[in-house]
């Protein structure tokens, strides 16, 4: 604030020294002096470059753009020729092919276009559920979901793209894959340090191995884990083998 103040400040400052200087060029009218036709000229060319460099002063100091509100909170609402119908019609997601076809800049547009999209869907979703009714079509707000989805990753490929290029770095920050204390490995992420990292007492003291004694446990979170996979799986076919019988009990009723 105190910087856009102290900027109009010495705009104003600079039109009124342009102002002045004008002023002091302009020759005095005296009783029984007449102007040619040349010096009449040259004040009009004075007074239009004056005007043109106004104009362009005003012009860099507008005011922020923004776009015009024209629904203001409507727009958190489907259009009102939706109302009370059971299914709305909507096209096909994005996809990745048409999302790499487009620019960034349409892409950022796009962007905003869904997020919109998505924010109006899931009023009518809230609403629906208020009501106690279902959603006129909601696959629509996957559909849209979907195509945000896409349009992230393709983002993301233009970036890894261009980091490629320019660093050479896989990844936004760099680092490596270590392994814990625990035997779990993860992504470590590179930081930045005023000092080396072999004089660096606080980065010695973490733990970038396994010891020997852990591997037990290792062996024993596996085994956790594969038993806990298993009676998923099992638990998956029990549920799909009854769903069978009782499908084919109404399916030789209703015969």
């Amino acid at each position: 604030m105190a910087a856009t103040a102290a900027g109009r400040v010495l705009t104003l400052c600079r039109q009124f020294q342009v102002g002045l200087r004008i002023s002091s060029a302009l020759p005095i009218k005296q009783p029984g002096l007449s102007f040619s036709g040349s010096m009449i000229c040259s004040l009009r060319q004075t007074s239009s470059l004056f005007a043109q460099k106004h104009v362009g002063i005003a012009a860099q100091c507008r005011s922020l753009h923004t776009s015009q509100c024209k629904m203001g909170l409507d727009e958190f609402f489907d259009i009102p020729e939706n109302w009370g119908e059971t299914t709305v019609k909507s096209g096909a997601p994005w996809t990745a092919k048409q999302l790499r076809t487009k620019s960034n800049e349409d892409l950022h547009k796009l962007w905003y276009v869904l997020l919109k999209e998505r924010n109006m869907l899931l009023t009518v979703e809230q609403e629906s559920k208020r009501q106690r009714r279902s959603m006129p079509s909601p696959e629509r707000l996957r559909k849209v979901e979907r195509s945000m989805l896409r349009l992230d990753s393709v983002v993301k490929e233009r970036e890894d793209a261009i980091r490629l290029l320019q660093t050479g770095q896989e990844h936004a920050r760099p680092g490596a894959w270590r392994r814990n204390i625990f035997g779990k490995t993860y992504w470590y992420k590179f930081t930045e340090h005023q000092i080396p990292w072999y004089l660096n007492q606080r980065y010695k003291r973490k733990r970038f191995y396994t010891p020997l004694f852990v591997n037990p446990f290792i062996r024993l979170r596996l085994e956790q884990y594969l038993r806990h996979k298993t009676r998923k799986d099992r638990a998956e076919r029990g549920r799909q083998r009854k769903l069978k019988v009782k499908i084919s009990q109404q399916q030789s009723a209703k015969a």
